[in-house]
C-alpha cells in the first residue's frame, strides 16, 4: 500500500476515535440531563408545553392559558397573574384581560439555546389571592434564518503527487447555527477532473471529503482551485461557499503521529488569559520539510477559536480568554498535526472547566407590598425567587432575614420564597420596618446578595382619644363678659392621620332642665370652653357637664371627661338693711330712758348681703350722731348701745346714721338712720299719774303714741323679714335645680358677722320687744337667730 493511502487510513481511524470520544461524552450529558429532568418532574406537576417560531414580532400570540389555568376571564385580573422566568429578561407577557400569552420581544433561538434542540424555555405563571404557580415550557421552533458559513473562506490542501486515486481528504466543514432540517444537509464541489465529493456522517454533522479520482502531476498542474458549496435543508435552502486551494507536493510517505491520542485536562474557570492548558506533541519519521510539523485546530467551532489558541510550532494550548463554567462547561478540541508534505495526524483534547464560586446569588422580586395595615395576621409582604448559576455547593443557597423582626420566610416551589408577617403589627409601637433579605451560597468563600425592603405599617383606627385628665375644674367669676374663654380640655389620639384628628363636643347633660347649650360652648377643634352669657353666682354657683372627644376614623372612636365649672362670687350686692325698715312713711323712733346705764341696748341694725364669703361679711359703724360720744355701734352685730350715762342736759331727740359695709373689694355699703328719743320713767311697769288719779281718762298722749309707733314698727319688721325669707328660699330652690352642687362653706373671722351663710337671709329671725317698768330702764330684747352649724364658711378655702 502506498504512503498516501496509509496516511488517509490513519486519518480516518483517528477521526473515528475522536468521534467515539464525542459520542461517549454526548451519552454522559444525556444521562445527566435525564436525571435533572427526572428531579424536576418529581418536584412538581408536569409542565404544559407551548411552542412558537423564532423571530416572530413582539406581541405575537403564543397561546391562551384560560383553559389550562382553569379560570374565567372575569376572575383573571383580580388574581394578578404574571409571568416569572429565570434570568433578568422577561420574554413573555401575560394579558390579564384575555388570558393570552404574548411575546415581549423577538426570540432568537440560536441566541437563547445555541445548538441545543429542542430549545425549551421554562417559565411559571404566578397567581395571587391565593398564591398559585402554573409551570409551563415554551418550545422555540427553528426557522431557516442562517446560511451555512465556512469559518475559513480559503481552505488549503497540500497533497503529494504520490497519493493514489481513491484517497479521501477531509475538508473543514461549514457551520450552520440552525438545527433540524434547517441545518447543514449537503455539500457540492465545482466540476473538475481530479476530485469528487464524498459526504461522511459523524456525531458533529456531515463531513465533506474530497476523493482523488486520478493521480496528481505537480509538473502538469501544481495547484488546483475548487469551489466548495454547503447547502442546508431549508425551504428555500441557503448556501455558503469556500475556496479549496490544492497544492500538489512532492512525495511524502510518513504522516505525523501523536504519542497520545486523547488528552483530558481540567481548567478552573476565570484562569488568566495566556494560561497553558495542555501541550500536544507529534513526531514525523520524515526528514527535512516533510518532517517539520505544524499544529492547528481541526473542526473547531467559533467558541473554541475564541477561547483557545495553539502554538503552531510547540503544540502549547493556551487560553485566549477567561473560561466561564456557567456558559460552557466542556470543550472538545481536535488538534491536527501536519508535516511539510501535507500528511497529518490528529488528537483530541477534552477540556473540563472547573466551577469556582464566582457568582453571587440572584434575587428576583415578583410581588412586593410595601404598605400593610396594622392588626392583620400572616400578611404576604413579598414573593421572590433566588438563583445561583454556579454548581454544587457553590450553587446551593440559604435565605434569611433578621431575627428581631415580626416576619418569616416561607419556602415555596423551585426556590420561591414568601415573606410574611408572623404576628399582627401595631403601628403605635413601630410604624416602619427595614427588612434585609440575605441570600448566601454554600461555596468557598461564601458569596451573598442582600435586598432591602421597607415595610410601612398603615394606621387603623384602634385607639380612642384620651383626655389628659378624667375631670377638669374651671373657675369663672360672676358677671363675666359673654363669650369669655374659661378654660380648655385636651385629648390626644395615638393613631395617625384622620384617625388622630380629634373633635370636641358637649354631651347632653343628665339634667334635662339644664340649658347647657345656652350657658357654655366648646371649640370643636381645640377644646376651648367659652361662657356664652354672664353668670350670676347668686343664681348658679356651679355647673357640671361632660365633654366628648371623637376622632375622624371609620368607625369613629370617642371618650369623655367631666368638667366642673365653679362660679366665683363678685362683690356686686350692697348690704340691705332689714331693720329699721327704710320704706316706712314715718321714721322709726327708739325710746331710751334717761336712767339707762352705759351699754344699754338702744336698738339693733339688721342687714343682709346677697353675696357670699368675705363679700357678705358685714361691719357696722356710727357714721353721724346728733351728740357724738353718747351712743356707740358694735361693729360685729350692729347693736346700738349707750356709751355713757345720760344726763338732764342731753337733748331729748337724737338722730343716728349707721353705716353698714361689706368686706368685698371694693367694699359696698348702705346707711340707715335711727331716731332716738330720751324719756323719763320709761322702765316702770306702768306710769302712775299723781296729778290725775281721779280722772283715768286723762292718759298721757305721749305714751299712746309710743305704743302705737312701736306696734307699727314691729309689724312692719316682721312682715319684711317673712317676705325676704320667702324670696331667698325661692331663689335657692332654683339655684339648686340648676347646679346640683352645694356651695363651699367656711367660717367668718371674729371681728365680722355674716347674717346669711349663702349671702341671703335664709333662716328666720325672731325678735321680742319688751317694755318694762319699775327699774327705770327701757330696752329691746333680741332673740338670737336659729342657725345650722357650719352654714357660714370661708369660700376662700376653696
Amino acid at each position: 500500500m502506498g504512503a498516501g493511502a496509509t496516511s488517509g487510513l490513519l486519518g480516518d481511524q483517528k477521526a473515528v476515535e475522536a468521534g467515539e470520544g464525542k459520542e461517549r461524552f454526548q451519552k454522559q450529558r444525556q444521562v445527566l440531563l435525564f436525571f435533572v429532568l427526572l428531579g424536576i418532574a418529581q418536584a412538581g406537576s408536569e409542565p404544559r408545553h407551548y411552542s412558537v417560531a423564532e423571530e416572530m414580532e413582539s406581541g405575537s400570540f403564543v397561546a391562551n392559558l384560560l383553559k389550562d389555568l382553569g379560570l374565567e376571564v372575569d376572575v383573571l385580573a383580580p388574581r394578578g397573574p404574571r409571568v416569572v422566568s429565570k434570568g433578568k429578561k422577561v420574554l413573555l407577557h401575560f394579558d390579564r384581560q384575555t388570558g393570552d400569552l404574548l411575546l415581549n420581544e423577538k426570540l432568537d433561538r440560536e441566541e437563547l439555546c445555541g445548538p441545543t434542540e429542542p430549545c425549551v424555555l421554562p417559565f411559571q405563571v404566578l397567581l395571587e389571592n391565593p398564591l398559585e404557580f402554573f409551570q409551563a415550557e415554551l418550545w422555540i421552533k427553528d426557522i431557516n434564518d442562517h446560511s451555512p458559513v465556512f469559518l475559513d473562506k480559503e481552505i488549503i490542501l497540500k497533497i503529494s503527487e504520490s497519493i493514489i486515486p481513491g484517497t479521501a481528504f477531509l475538508i473543514e466543514r461549514a457551520q450552520d447555527l440552525d438545527v433540524g432540517s434547517n441545518s447543514l444537509q449537503s455539500y457540492t464541489v465545482s466540476p473538475n477532473s481530479y476530485f469528487h465529493l464524498k459526504l461522511q456522517d459523524s456525531p458533529d454533522g456531515i463531513l465533506p471529503q474530497l476523493v482523488l479520482d486520478k493521480a496528481l502531476d505537480r509538473e502538469e498542474q501544481p495547484e488546483i482551485r475548487l469551489t466548495l458549496t454547503a447547502l442546508d435543508g431549508g425551504a428555500p435552502p441557503r448556501s455558503g461557499t469556500a475556496l479549496v486551494r490544492i497544492e500538489v507536493l512532492d512525495i511524502n510517505d510518513n504522516a505525523p503521529e501523536f504519542a497520545k491520542l486523547l488528552h483530558e485536562v481540567q481548567v478552573p474557570e476565570n484562569s488568566p488569559i495566556g494560561s497553558q492548558v495542555a501541550t500536544v506533541s507529534a513526531r514525523d519519521l520524515d526528514i527535512g520539510a516533510y518532517g517539520e510539523i505544524s499544529y492547528a485546530f481541526s473542526q473547531a467551532s467559533e467558541d473554541i477559536r475564541k477561547a483557545f489558541r495553539i502554538n503552531a510550532k510547540s503544540g502549547e494550548l493556551l487560553l485566549r480568554q477567561k473560561l466561564d463554567f456557567e456558559s460552557i462547561r466542556t470543550y472538545t478540541l481536535n488538534i491536527q498535526a501536519t508535516d511539510g508534505g501535507g500528511l497529518s495526524g490528529s488528537c483530541v483534547v477534552f477540556v473540563q472547566v472547573m466551577d469556582l464560586n464566582d457568582n453571587p446569588p440572584e434575587l428576583t422580586m415578583s410581588t412586593l407590598i410595601s404598605e400593610i395595615p396594622e392588626n392583620m395576621q400572616e400578611t404576604v409582604i413579598a414573593v421572590f425567587s433566588v438563583s445561583d448559576p454556579d454548581s454544587g455547593d457553590n450553587g446551593r443557597m440559604v435565605c434569611s432575614i433578621q431575627d428581631d423582626l415580626p416576619f418569616f420566610l416561607k419556602p415555596s416551589v423551585e426556590n420561591f420564597y414568601t415573606l410574611m408577617t408572623n404576628t399582627a403589627l401595631d403601628r403605635e409601637i413601630r410604624s416602619e420596618y427595614n427588612v434585609t433579605i440575605t441570600v448566601s451560597d454554600l461555596g468557598t468563600p461564601r458569596l451573598k446578595t442582600q435586598h432591602n425592603i421597607t415595610v410601612i405599617v398603615s394606621d387603623v383606627n384602634d385607639n380612642a382619644p384620651a383626655f389628659t385628665q378624667t375631670s377638669y375644674t374651671l373657675f369663672v367669676r360672676e358677671n363675666n363678659s359673654p363669650a369669655l374663654h374659661i378654660g380648655s380640655v385636651s385629648a390626644t389620639d395615638t393613631d395617625a392621620g384622620a384617625n388622630a384628628q380629634v373633635t370636641y363636643s358637649l354631651l347632653p347633660p343628665h339634667d334635662t332642665h339644664l340649658p347647657l347649650s345656652s350657658l357654655v360652648s366648646i371649640n370643636a377643634d381645640n377644646g376651648q370652653l367659652f361662657a356664652l352669657r354672664a353668670l350670676d353666682y347668686e343664681a348658679l354657683q356651679a355647673l357640671e357637664f361632660r365633654v366628648g372627644a371623637t376622632d375622624r376614623g371609620s368607625p369613629a372612636l370617642s371618650s369623655q371627661a367631666l368638667v366642673r365649672v365653679l362660679v366665683l362670687d363678685a362683690n356686686d350686692n350692697a348690704p340691705f338693711v332689714l331693720y329699721p325698715p327704710q320704706n316706712g312713711s314715718a321714721p322709726c323712733t327708739e325710746l331710751v330712758p334717761r336712767a339707762a346705764e352705759p351699754g344699754y341696748l338702744v336698738s339693733k341694725v339688721v342687714a343682709v348681703d346677697g353675696d357670699s364669703g368675705q363679700n357678705a361679711w358685714l361691719s357696722y359703724q356710727l357714721l353721724r350722731a346728733t351728740e357724738p360720744g353718747l351712743f356707740g355701734v358694735w361693729a360685729h352685730n350692729g347693736e346700738v348701745r349707750t356709751a355713757r350715762l345720760l344726763s338732764e342736759r342731753d337733748a331729748a331727740k337724737h338722730r343716728l346714721v349707721v353705716l353698714v359695709k361689706d368686706n368685698g373689694e371694693p367694699p359696698l355699703s348702705a346707711s340707715v338712720t335711727l331716731h332716738v328719743l330720751l324719756v323719763d320713767g320709761f322702765s316702770q311697769p306702768y306710769l302712775p299719774l299723781p296729778e290725775a288719779v281721779a280722772d283715768p281718762a286723762q292718759a298721757d298722749p305721749l305714751t299712746v303714741y309710743l305704743v302705737i309707733a312701736l306696734a307699727s314698727v314691729s309689724s312692719l319688721f316682721l312682715f319684711s323679714v317673712l317676705a325676704f325669707i320667702a324670696v331667698r328660699l325661692c331663689r335657692r330652690g332654683r339655684a339648686t335645680s340648676l347646679s346640683g352642687c352645694s356651695v363651699p362653706e367656711g367660717h367668718f373671722p371674729g371681728h365680722l358677722v355674716d347674717i346669711g351663710g349663702t349671702g341671703t337671709l335664709s333662716h328666720s329671725y325672731q325678735y321680742e320687744v319688751c317694755l318694762t317698768g319699775g327699774s327705770g330702764t327701757s330696752e329691746f330684747k333680741f332673740l338670737k337667730p336659729i342657725l345650722p352649724n357650719g352654714l357660714v364658711q370661708d369660700t376662700e378655702q376653696n
